[in-house]
């Protein structure tokens, strides 16, 4: 029996991890980027090879099959766990809950951490390595030299003709900076559609007593949002049958908003959503 419980103690310790201290993006509000490049936003999960593991953000070791890691390099690489557009449910299916599919996913590379000199130079140390062991598995993102604004708005549109997320921007004379950076940023829209609260749902913890999530209806459906409230929100939650604005980042699988955030009442549209 003793041993049973020390066989369970380990098998939870080893569950705990500590989020890894990556490179993260901020928001483009229109900042210079003379010299910058850019490169499509891919809507995946994020995963970093340590050179002997792949771990997500938050540090916890991925499962991927042995061929999937097989060849990959003995240095640290940051990327994105990737197959095709609007696939991020079945992405994070695979990687998060070890189901099958790893095959259709390739490890999409933006950065080598621990390699020396700009951005360039850093990518080339693992194209090199690529040439000498080639792996399906691994691909390095294109950076593309941004020529202007007007360029990088003609790439954005492009991408979002193509339905992809948006579009990542950074300075490639930066090192790999740990934690949020100015020296690369995010370019994205975030999408916003009308529904009807049909039902408050009362919330927990600090929260408790006041609003905690409506249930809205459109011709998507009905589904929940919990976030984007003020405590003015809570405390006098829109009414049943309001119309109001919300915001999303794109659809799941099942045609459901994605991310939905309260925005506003709409107290200006009285017609009914079709």
């Amino acid at each position: 029996m003793w041993r049973l419980f020390l066989f369970l103690l380990l098998s939870i310790s080893t569950l705990s991890a500590k989020p890894l201290n990556l490179m993260l993006l901020e928001q483009y509000k229109d900042q210079n980027i003379d010299g910058w490049v850019m490169s499509e936003k891919l809507d995946g999960v994020r995963g970093f090879w340590d050179g002997k593991q792949l771990l997500s953000r938050q540090g916890y070791p991925l499962t991927p099959p042995d061929y999937f890691v097989q060849g990959f390099p003995p240095f640290a690489i940051d990327g994105e766990l990737f197959s095709e557009r609007n696939k991020f449910d079945e992405i994070s299916a695979t990687v998060r809950a070890n189901k099958k599919g790893w095959h259709k996913l390739k490890l999409y590379v933006f950065d080598v951490p621990n390699a020396e000199g700009n951005l360039f130079e850093r990518l080339a140390v693992l194209k090199q390595y690529l040439e000498q062991n080639p792996t399906p598995y691994i691909e390095i993102i294109e950076q593309i030299p941004v020529k202007n604004k007007e360029h990088l708005n003609q790439f954005f549109s492009q991408i979002q003709s193509l339905k992809g997320e948006g579009v990542v921007i950074r300075n490639p004379n930066s090192p790999y900076i740990e934690g949020r950076s100015a020296q690369i940023l995010k370019y994205k829209t975030i999408l916003d559609e009308e529904c009807r609260v049909v039902a408050h749902h009362k919330g927990k913890g600090k929260y408790a007593d006041k609003l905690g999530a409506i249930t809205c209806e459109n011709h998507r459906g009905q589904f929940r949002i919990g976030s984007g409230f003020k405590d003015k929100d809570r405390e006098n939650p829109p009414p049943i049958n309001a119309l109001i604005t919300y915001k999303y980042r794109g659809l799941t699988s099942t045609g459901k908003p994605r991310f939905a955030t309260f925005w506003r009442i709409r107290s200006d549209v009285i017609e009914e959503i079709h």
